[in-house]
């Protein structure tokens, strides 16, 4: 091989396992919340197989979306985001599982089942951080180059939202105290929650004016940025914390006005977290 090629393919690679550096990192630092998690540990084992399954396939269009958002690496075809996606989702399940192990969360002695379980679940917020490794660990200068010539649409900064309100809404929607708030709450309070939460999402980036606003925001009415922008996100972080609540079965055999609230509770942080990734990512 010329030398002036091997020195380009020592350089991709070294970049590569900067990159995996990265993604390892942030799989912990973005995973730890909920690997030190009581009832993720009894979710991997006892939550229903088909929908573990089910959440990881509708998940992982939802990495490959991500990868070409802010991936470890520069991408630059669906091939590039979809192998980058799967390397994100190893890196999630191997960081996993070796802070489950050092954290004695697996024993010995515990099923296959149990320990796959435990790890396929953990590695779902796990992958989300390797992939954001390297717009909040990287050089700044490397993750403009990654977006570099791909302008922000309506429908990705639609995307950006999901991501962070799927993220903040999974640390805490496994937990028992959604639902204990949720039983506390009567319907007046669960709706004024729901207005609080949409207004202060809209307060949270565009009243504030941080960065982060839609490109019209200056010239579009503000009843135009509130409906196309806060109460769409507000609709996703219902619908996110909706799926999450009946995939980790917390929605299971509640009446309807005490599911309703338990979804308005969830939605509370997952609306917060949609209007934050605006302003991280």
């Amino acid at each position: 091989m010329h030398p002036r090629l091997a020195a380009v393919d020592r350089r991709a690679n070294l970049h590569f396992a900067h990159g995996l550096t990265r993604a390892f990192a942030g799989a912990v630092i973005f995973g730890i919340p909920l690997l030190m998690t009581m009832e993720m540990w009894w979710l991997g084992f006892h939550m229903s197989p088909v929908r573990l399954a089910l959440l990881i396939a509708l998940f992982f269009p939802f990495l490959v979306a991500l990868s070409w958002h802010v991936g470890f690496e520069p991408t630059f075809s669906l091939k590039d985001d979809v192998l980058d996606a799967l390397v994100a989702y190893l890196v999630g399940f191997v960081a996993s599982l070796l802070v489950l192990w050092l954290l004695g969360a697996l024993r010995p002695g515990e099923g296959l089942r149990e320990v796959v379980g435990k790890v396929s679940l953990q590695a779902v917020p796990a992958s989300i951080g390797a992939l954001l490794s390297q717009s909040q660990l990287g050089h700044a200068e490397a993750g403009q180059q990654m977006r570099g010539g791909r302008e922000d649409s309506y429908f990705s900064e639609l995307f950006i939202m999901a991501v962070g309100g799927l993220f903040l809404a999974f640390n805490v929607a496994p937990t028992e105290e959604i639902l204990m708030i949720a039983l506390r709450l009567g319907g007046a309070q669960a709706l004024l929650l729901a207005l609080v939460t949409l207004a202060a999402t809209h307060a949270f980036v565009y009243g504030a004016e941080f960065r982060g606003q839609p490109p019209d925001h200056q010239q579009a009415p503000w009843w135009s940025v509130f409906a196309r922008f806060t109460v769409v996100g507000y609709a996703l972080a219902l619908l996110l914390s909706a799926f999450l609540l009946w995939t980790f079965g917390r929605l299971d055999g509640l009446a309807l006005p005490v599911a309703l609230s338990t979804v308005v509770v969830l939605a509370f942080p997952a609306a917060i977290g949609a209007a934050a990734a605006r302003l991280i990512l």
